[in-house]
């Protein structure tokens, strides 16, 4: 019996263990994360103005797939000897690993991150006060969209370098700026923030912007499991990856979704669930052409769309070419808030399916228009 480890219960790793498990009775696999709750990452903005979404235990939602969950942490990674020591002295072995450890976004002194429990108390506790959210990617957007709906008496201040939505068509990104500012938000751009005191956000330039609570959303921070042990990765700490998704250093190791360094003929696919789900099932079949002494195959992935919450009644959607540039059609209003729900909501279906997903259904494959790129 061949035992296949995924490390990492975020959207990859659940798709990863249970689509191996579903596959095959040739294997144990077994799913190791610090906390039994699923984190719905695509739902933080909501969650981090206190609506509650629910708890979805891990354990409930793996094992009828015959998923093995062990609660923990991995303290380092013994690619020799093909173990995980954990933290509370506990080691698991593996014949296979799946690294799925995702990213973060880094702590900032006096700011919160949108994952970070207390920060919906901090908002509750200064209703009427004022917010700062530093960066206005998808997650700036999103959340500062959210906390001036839920609480009208608050000032919601988003700054950032760039306009909101750049990645947008213009009329995707008019739209967008358009609802921002009719929820009150403040938008700044062309400013960097020097740094995060409290009560306060300072500017490059010396400006200082009274604030009651800070938001941090941007950069990405990733964990150094692989690295210290050896494995391969690229400068950002990204586990470097061949075409079929595997360690260039280390082949028994496959790494999938934030935590890989996904190249496709555009570039290096950047971190999000749209790219992650497709990478973990194309990984599930992997495992298991592996199993069956048969080679894995390519992973070919394209983006379809930029999804965009703008609170709970508005949202936009940005359709894309498989490069993710935007393309011409463009979705808003009631149907985009139905289309982001049903986005939002299709993975725990995922999780929950009694046979395993396929690769093509979870993403845009390639052909002719996503090539994978020669070595």
């Amino acid at each position: 019996m061949n035992n296949i480890l995924v490390l990492g219960a975020g959207y990859t790793g659940m798709m990863a263990a249970t689509g191996i498990a579903r596959r095959t009775t040739a294997a144990a696999v077994t799913l190791l994360n610090p906390t039994a709750v699923f984190n719905e990452r695509l739902r933080q903005h909501q969650a981090a103005v206190g609506q509650d979404l629910g708890a979805h235990s891990i354990p409930d939602l793996v094992a009828p797939a015959g998923v093995r969950f062990v609660q923990g942490r991995a303290a380092r990674i013994d690619a020799d000897a093909r173990r995980v020591p954990l933290d509370d002295g506990r080691e698991l072995a593996y014949d296979l690993l799946v690294y799925a450890v995702g990213s973060a976004t880094p702590a900032t002194p006096h700011a919160f991150t949108v994952d970070d429990p207390a920060f919906a108390e901090a908002l509750r506790a200064n209703a009427d006060g004022v917010l700062t959210v530093c960066g206005a990617g998808l997650t700036g957007i999103e959340a500062a969209a959210e906390a001036a709906e839920t609480y009208p008496g608050l000032k919601v201040r988003l700054l950032s370098r760039g306009a909101p939505g750049t990645m947008m068509g213009p009329k995707a990104r008019a739209y967008l700026t358009a609802a921002l500012d009719r929820l009150g938000v403040e938008v700044r751009t062309g400013t960097a923030v020097a740094r995060v005191l409290p009560g306060a956000v300072e500017l490059e330039g010396g400006e200082r912007l009274p604030t009651d609570v800070t938001l941090w959303t941007t950069g990405v921070a990733y964990s150094r499991l692989a690295a210290d042990a050896g494995i391969a990765v690229d400068p950002d700490g990204r586990v470097a990856t061949d075409a079929a998704l595997r360690s260039t250093s280390h082949p028994e190791v496959f790494a999938i979704g934030d935590a890989a360094a996904i190249r496709q003929a555009y570039g290096t696919v950047h971190g999000t669930c749209q790219s992650g789900i497709p990478s973990a099932a194309h990984t599930a079949e992997s495992v298991v052409r592996l199993l069956r002494g048969k080679a894995p195959r390519p992973f070919r992935f394209g983006y379809v769309h930029q999804p965009v919450s703008l609170g709970r009644k508005d949202a936009v959607i940005q359709f894309t070419r498989p490069d993710d540039t935007p393309g011409r059609w463009y979705l808003t209003g009631r149907a985009a808030v139905a289309y982001k729900e049903a986005v939002s909501s299709s993975p725990l279906k995922f999780y929950r399916a009694r046979t395993a997903i396929p690769a093509r259904m979870t993403g845009r494959t390639g052909g002719r228009r996503n090539p994978v790129p020669a070595r």
